[in-house]
């Protein structure tokens, strides 16, 4: 198959226009010398995240193309070595080892499943190599081990706490919510996610009536939804991958119960309207990073890489997975070495800007902050007639930065 090439017209001032600009990469040249190698570790193949995995290794191949095609970084080509985790934190653990020690790579990208990210941080942190998560979005990924330690765990890509903050702060404005409740899976990410919803409900000043709890591969959650009804739930708050939220929805069904639902990012998985159905995809309402309007640049991206994802809603990760591999080679242009120390110092003080596909990078990370997207870049979502659409009603046009607390 032959790949699209942008032109710098289709891409305007987009990601590779603006960082050929700084001094980070060394020119047209060809790239010469050993080869900077970055490695991929995350799920390719087994859970319902995996399709995520997948479009965000694209998006590292594109990044990687396209730094290669104008001399590579501090005058060597990039390499990709990708290890799949089939979603298991014992393989995931012994990957990151063999990527750091064996392959002696520079930097590793993902982690798709957040339990993974969450089990094997102490890794990269005590072997001082940094980490670019892509698609894990558990609110600790990135947090130090403990207060004061040296932190090499980054990220591009949605945070959990984000999402919660906002979705809650929706909740709570909305004169529609009523009574809340929580659903959650038994993993590391859904009980991530359950932490972040009880604390920020706190912080809210809302409390949850009922707080259930399912396995990533239930089918039937009748009976935790019944227990929410009993309660007199009016808005369920999701916390899960696509498939399981997916089979929630079926389950509503069941029951005829169906209150607003409120959920993950998840919900924008394939995976998600597979197990649900185009009908009863349209109810949930979540956020991503990524809107459906694109820009003329992300439309260029977009028709560049489509034909090597799995479907349109993983887009997103392989925009993660491109701009994190592009402040990577601006991290290590500036820092003028490969080794991770220097590459981390350049991440925390990134100069100049850069302008990615998610949004313009200036200084996305610091010292304290190693998540490169916020609460602004974030964007209501839903499923109509089978593909994502732009979310939007009086709630989300009244919402203001003061009804994010938490």
């Amino acid at each position: 198959m032959t790949r699209y090439q942008p032109t710098r017209r289709d891409l305007g001032r987009g990601a590779l226009g603006a960082l050929l600009a700084a001094p980070a990469l060394s020119g047209r040249a060809l790239a010469q010398g050993q080869p900077i190698k970055l490695g991929f570790n995350g799920d390719l193949a087994a859970s319902p995240s995996a399709q995520s995995g997948r479009a965000a290794v694209v998006g590292i191949e594109a990044a990687i193309e396209d730094v290669n095609k104008e001399g590579g970084v501090l005058g060597r080509p990039l390499s990709l070595t990708i290890r799949d985790d089939l979603s298991q934190p014992p393989k995931s653990i012994q990957n990151m080892s063999d990527l750091i020690d064996n392959e002696r790579v520079v930097a590793v990208l993902g982690p798709t499943n957040s339990g993974n990210a969450l089990a094997w941080r102490h890794i990269p942190n005590q072997k001082r190599i940094p980490v670019m998560g892509c698609i894990g979005s558990a609110t600790d990924i990135t947090k130090p081990m403990r207060e004061g330690a040296d932190n090499y765990m980054f990220r591009v890509g949605s945070v959990d706490r984000t999402q919660v903050v906002t979705i809650m702060g929706y909740a709570k404005k909305s004169p529609r919510t009523g009574k809340i409740g929580f659903l959650t899976e038994t993993t590391g990410y859904g009980q991530g996610g359950l932490k972040d919803l009880q604390e920020v409900a706190t912080a809210q000043g809302m409390t949850a009536v009922a707080n259930e709890k399912f396995n990533v591969n239930d089918t039937d959650m009748t009976s935790q939804l019944a227990k929410l009804r009993a309660a007199g739930v009016e808005t369920a708050l999701v916390w899960a991958q696509g498939t399981p939220i997916g089979q929630l929805m079926r389950s509503m069904e069941k029951i005829n119960y169906f209150p607003i639902v409120l959920t993950s990012w998840a919900a924008d998985n394939l995976s998600f309207i597979n197990a649900a159905g185009p009908h009863l995809a349209e109810k949930p309402i979540f956020l991503r990073t990524v809107s459906e309007d694109r820009t003329p640049q992300q439309q260029a991206f977009f028709a560049r890489i489509r034909p090597r994802i799995d479907a349109d809603s993983a887009f997103s990760f392989a925009v993660h997975g491109y701009d994190g591999t592009m402040l990577l080679a601006r991290a290590i242009g500036q820092a003028g070495r490969t080794d991770g120390p220097a590459v981390k110092e350049a991440l925390e003080d990134l100069r100049g800007t850069l302008q990615g596909y998610a949004k313009i990078y200036e200084k996305p990370f610091s010292k304290t902050e190693h998540d490169a997207l916020g609460a602004a870049d974030q964007r209501w979502t839903c499923w109509r007639e089978a593909k994502l659409a732009a979310y939007s009603d009086d709630v989300v046009r009244g919402l203001r930065p003061e009804d994010f607390k938490g």
